[in-house]
């Protein structure tokens, strides 16, 4: 049967892409996109689902934004333009080589590009969680979330990965979900990307 996407607790990682401090002024819908990959990351604690987590030259461009909820995490550093560095492939070893991604962050065109590439060439189906990626620039956003698709990543919404994640309101977790759902995600401009198919 041909791969649908399904996404799984049981199989999954979690990625946050370098959301950090000297960022923050210049990202398009930047505090809407670090709100909704907080309750990705929220759901996914809820769901046991384990978190990567990335900086890009925090040197430079500062830690990562406290709003994200992230302060637990351990970050890990990076000049390259990918977060499959060393540390993070043998991080992916030891939870087992989960065989799906759910990522999040920034930018588009470069980190989460890159990083959904080699994800793919490792034998990974990455889903992209569209509202919660950005990139400076509205254009370098859209382009590359139609690029990524062509590659061969799912794109989605916060609130789609939340539901596929539990599948049943009889899920034990349910109800905690439920609470991350109350308010609808902001809009985050990607309704252009759909009128431009």
């Amino acid at each position: 049967m041909a791969n649908i996407g399904r996404l799984s607790t049981k199989d999954a990682v979690l990625f946050l892409c370098d959301m950090q401090e000297k960022f923050r002024p210049n990202i398009f819908q930047f505090t809407n996109i670090v709100s909704n990959a907080a309750r990705v990351l929220q759901a996914s604690r809820i769901l046991g689902i384990p978190t990567i987590l990335t900086e890009q030259y925090p040197k430079g461009l500062g830690p990562t934004v406290p709003e994200l909820g992230a302060g637990d995490l351990t970050a890990h550093a990076k000049t390259s333009f990918t977060m499959i560095i060393e540390e993070v492939e043998k991080e992916l070893k030891a939870l087992g080589s989960p065989k799906q991604a759910i990522l999040c962050g920034i930018e588009a065109h470069a980190c989460i590009a890159c990083t959904t590439y080699d994800l793919i060439e490792k034998g990974m189906e990455v889903h992209i969680v569209a509202d919660a990626v950005s990139s400076r620039s509205q254009t370098d956003r859209l382009f590359a979330l139609s690029r990524i698709k062509q590659s061969g990543a799912y794109l989605t919404t916060t609130e789609a990965v939340l539901l596929q994640l539990v599948q049943d309101a009889k899920h034990p977790n349910f109800k905690e979900i439920q609470k991350l759902l109350t308010q609808p995600s902001p809009d985050t401009g990607l309704l252009a990307f759909f009128s431009a198919l």
